[in-house]
């Protein structure tokens, strides 16, 4: 006869076998559907223009942005008469546990950085559309950085690594692997200017990517809004 606890056992051990097989992942989710990132992200705009050969002037940082975790990363100086922007985009086809985009508040630390500052901020775009972005404050004894960065995580747009971390775990539940990517946009010095060049910046950025390429960088709904989709 079977014991009623070996029953019990069975039935725990079935439904941990169903859950694992609910989560995992299906079907891929490219928004980046053609090309590259570097070609998805416009060069010039406005008064802006971009040197990839420029020296880069962001620290770098340890255990994070390499090759070995991301397709693409792409390094960019932007000049303009507002002054100078850095721009880091880092892409990966997908973002699963083992493969997860790197945040600032996390890198930075690690290779000698205090944070001064730190806060979700929502980022008014044409069309209505909001983009969760994060803004940092970022120093040592020769530096002072202003960031602003989001993420995208397939369609979710997180601003925390708590928030990342539920991203991924709703799309494994939805059994989807998605790409994913992370830009990251800085300049140096006082920062109420700062911030005020990379918000112009930031607007002129997405505005000046091709409509059909928006999305592979703030989701679908934004590019949606700001393609005059939807409205609001």
């Amino acid at each position: 006869m079977i014991a009623r606890r070996d029953l019990i056992a069975g039935g725990l051990a079935l439904v941990a076998a169903g859950a694992a097989e609910a989560l995992r992942p299906r079907h891929t989710l490219i928004l980046l559907d053609k090309g590259t990132m570097e070609d998805a992200l416009p060069s010039e705009m406005g008064d802006w223009q971009a040197d990839a050969t420029a020296a880069d002037l962001s620290p770098e940082l340890a255990g994070g942005l390499a090759q070995t975790l991301y397709g693409e990363i792409i390094s960019r100086v932007y000049y303009s008469k507002a002054g100078a922007v850095m721009l880091l985009a880092a892409y990966g086809k997908t973002q699963s546990d083992a493969l997860q985009l790197h945040r600032p508040e996390v890198c930075y630390p690690a290779v000698g950085y205090a944070i001064e500052s730190s806060a979700p901020v929502s980022m008014p775009l044409p069309g209505g559309a909001q983009l969760p972005v994060r803004k940092l404050v970022v120093t040592n004894q020769d530096r002072r950085e202003n960031i602003v960065y989001w993420t995208r995580v397939g369609e979710l747009l997180p601003q925390s690594g708590e928030e990342q971390r539920s991203a991924r775990f709703q799309n494994a539940f939805r059994g989807l692997v998605p790409d994913g990517v992370l830009i990251r946009c800085s300049t140096l010095g006082d920062s109420e200017a700062g911030f005020k060049v990379l918000d112009g910046f930031i607007e002129e950025l997405i505005q000046a990517t091709a409509p059909a390429k928006r999305r592979a960088l703030v989701g679908t709904e934004i590019a949606k809004r700001m393609n005059g989709q939807v409205r609001v």
